[in-house]
């Protein structure tokens, strides 16, 4: 769909990362102007070519509100997109408060926002339409830890319930903050539970789903699904489980009952626009568990960039301008890598895969094997590469060349 007026311009507020790079392309290729701010000269997304002015993130709350009303007057920017939760939660209340002037804010609504991020309210609406929820043990609040049901399995993973909640409490308090913690015995639980004693609340302790992570990539409008696109993990950084490394898009026609229970959930709950519905799927057995709701710009975004599922444009001219684009042109087994954690993520097998404690992993040589084929393969895509717009692709080299290399001073200065 082709539009005769001139759209207006959008600020991104979060360009540090491929996210932010790839809702940078997505809405540069569709001919709307980009402000982008990004927390440090290392946010990649401020040297795509698609980028009409980048700016720097105040560091408090209210000046970067005050940073957005000012490149709204200045520039003639319309709308706001931003991708982290933090952010969508404060960029909601500005505007429920009216502190953001001319701006309309294309994020979730509170109440939606609210259920996402907490995984317990998550599990309950999934419950409601028969989305598979894995079995779930939540320790009470205080100073003393409960011993755990008898019919806990291991292993086990723990995750908290809702991570924004934490603020910078476990960091005052000297403990580590994991999105995700495997314990393989009872003897491993209690002593990851010791640790967050101090503190008094306890994450969630959810029975293991084997398998690999399958993602639902769905945008909802009034009730109706106008995009969507299914894909798998294949490969996380960390390798024991994290974000996504190696993507691939599958064709919509496997799961087609799992999806349609995923477009139900956030039916339930009344979403509104992009989300992402996560599970682990054990392609063995055919058992399958919820993990999370993603109510943001998610990790594998590029993926569904390159597969021809433009989230961000949709974000835009649906939320934004209240027109519908044309159908995109949907691209299965499209494969996309993000090249400098999968990099990371080979070594580390190479020097420790015996000392790991997920042991799905696959075979050390057939990894070696599919990092390099892949190369060579016509349908591979990358996270920050593009031969259009080469230079976030060179900024990323640069800045990880020279974060490395300050690592590696600061270790031979405590040596010395």
């Amino acid at each position: 769909m082709k539009y005769e007026t001139k759209l207006a311009p959008a600020i991104l507020l979060g360009a540090d990362t491929p996210i932010g790079l790839t809702i940078i392309r997505d809405l540069g290729e569709h001919g709307v102007a980009v402000h982008a701010i990004a927390r440090s000269r290392e946010g990649i997304g401020l040297y795509s070519k698609w980028t009409t002015r980048g700016y720097l993130r105040p560091p408090d709350e209210r000046s970067t509100i005050e940073l957005l009303n000012q490149i709204a007057a200045e520039q003639g920017a319309a709308f706001l997109l931003a991708i982290a939760e933090r952010d969508l939660l404060l960029i909601r209340a500005a505007a429920d408060e009216g502190r953001l002037v001319g701006i309309h804010a294309l994020v979730p609504e509170a109440a939606q926002l609210a259920t996402v991020l907490d995984k317990s309210a998550t599990y309950a609406a999934a419950r409601e339409v028969g989305v598979p929820v894995p079995a779930t043990w939540q320790p009470r609040d205080g100073a003393m830890i409960e011993m755990p049901p008898d019919e806990l399995t291991f292993p086990c993973v723990l995750k908290w319930r809702d991570p924004e909640s934490l603020g910078n409490a476990l960091a005052d308090l000297g403990i580590p903050f994991f999105k995700a913690e495997y314990c393989h015995d009872r003897a491993e639980l209690q002593q990851a539970l010791v640790r967050y004693q101090p503190y008094g609340r306890y994450p969630l302790v959810q029975a293991f789903c084997p398998g690999a992570g399958l993602g639902h990539m769905i945008f909802l409008h009034r009730g109706e699904a106008l995009l969507r696109l299914q894909h798998r993990r294949i490969a996380e950084w960390p390798p024991e489980g994290g974000f996504s490394t190696v993507c691939e898009s599958l064709p919509l026609s496997l799961n087609t009952e799992l999806f349609a229970k995923s477009e139900a959930l956030l039916k339930r709950i009344g979403w509104e626009g992009a989300a992402m519905v996560e599970y682990r799927l054990d392609t063995h057995t055919g058992l399958v568990g919820l993990m999370e709701i993603n109510g943001r710009f998610w990790g594998s975004l590029p993926l569904a960039y390159h597969a021809g599922v433009p989230f961000a444009w949709y974000t835009y001219s649906v939320l934004g301008l209240g027109i519908r684009p044309d159908p995109p042109r949907y691209r299965p087994r499209i494969r996309c890598r993000y090249m400098i954690p999968e990099t990371r993520r080979i070594l580390t097998l190479l020097r420790c895969r015996g000392r790991l404690k997920n042991q799905e992993l696959a075979s050390l040589s057939g990894e070696i094997y599919e990092y390099f084929r892949q190369f060579f393969s016509p349908k591979s895509r990358y996270f920050v590469f593009s031969f259009t717009d080469p230079v976030p692709f060179l900024a990323d080299i640069i800045f990880a060349i020279r974060r490395g290399w300050r690592r590696y001073l600061g270790s031979q200065g405590e040596r010395s």
